[in-house]
C-alpha cells in the first residue's frame, strides 16, 4: 500500500515532536497513542534474550513504561531518516546520550549505530517499531558511568531489576521466541 510522501512527512514531524515532549517530561508513555491497537515493538537484548510488546496497552506499559522508567536524563535525537512511501516503512536513526558529562566535558552517549524502523499503517499511526542498537555498548556505557558515579538510582534500579531477575521480564523472551516475529 502506498503512502502520500507528506502524509510520511508529517508523521516524522508529529513524532519527532511528541519524542522531544516526552523526553522533557520524563515519561515515554504518552507515544503510545502513535500505535495502532495491535501493533507490536521489539527489539533484541544480545545472545540470549529479545523483547516484545503486542498491543499499544503493552507498548505503553512495558516497551516505553516500564523498559523506559530509570532513563531520566537520557535524550534520543533522531540524526537522519529514510522513508519508503511505497511500503510505509520509515527507518529513524537515532542517538542515546545523557545529560551527565565526563571530566573532559562530552556526555555519556551510546557508541555505535541506533534506529527504529518503523512499519506506517495510516491514521498517523505506527503498526510495529523494531529498535537496533548494539546490547554490548550498552553494557560498556552503562558501566562507565557506574564506575564514573554518574549514575542516577533510577538507572541504578532499572539495571539491578534486570540483574536481579529470577525469571523473565514483562515482554522478554528466549532468544527467536516472540509471540510475533522480529523481522
Amino acid at each position: 500500500m502506498a503512502f502520500d510522501s507528506a502524509e510520511l512527512e508529517e508523521m516524522k514531524k508529529r513524532w519527532l515532536q511528541a519524542n522531544v515532549d516526552v523526553e522533557k517530561a520524563g515519561d515515554w508513555r504518552p507515544l503510545a497513542e502513535f500505535y495502532t491497537e495491535d501493533a507490536t515493538y521489539g527489539w533484541n537484548y544480545g545472545a540470549e534474550h529479545d523483547f516484545m510488546a503486542v498491543g499499544r496497552d503493552e507498548i505503553r506499559d512495558i516497551a516505553i513504561g516500564l523498559e523506559m522508567d530509570g532513563l531520566d536524563g537520557w535524550t534520543y535525537p533522531y540524526q537522519t531518516w529514510v522513508v519508503d512511501a511505497e511500503s510505509g516503512d520509515m527507518i529513524g536513526l537515532w542517538k542515546q546520550v545523557n545529560e551527565a558529562t565526563r571530566a573532559d566535558g562530552s556526555h555519556y552517549a551510546l557508541n555505535g549505530i541506533q534506529g527504529s524502523w518503523f512499519k506506517y499503517a495510516g491514521n498517523f499511526q505506527w503498526g510495529w517499531q523494531r529498535d537496533f542498537f548494539d546490547y554490548g555498548n550498552v553494557t560498556a556505557l552503562f558501566t562507565e558511568m557506574l564506575t564514573d558515579g554518574v549514575m542516577t538510582p533510577g538507572l541504578r534500579g532499572r539495571i539491578d531489576r534486570v540483574l536481579n531477575a529470577t525469571e523473565l521480564l514483562p515482554g522478554w523472551y528466549p532468544l527467536g521466541q516472540t509471540p510475533v516475529p522480529m523481522w
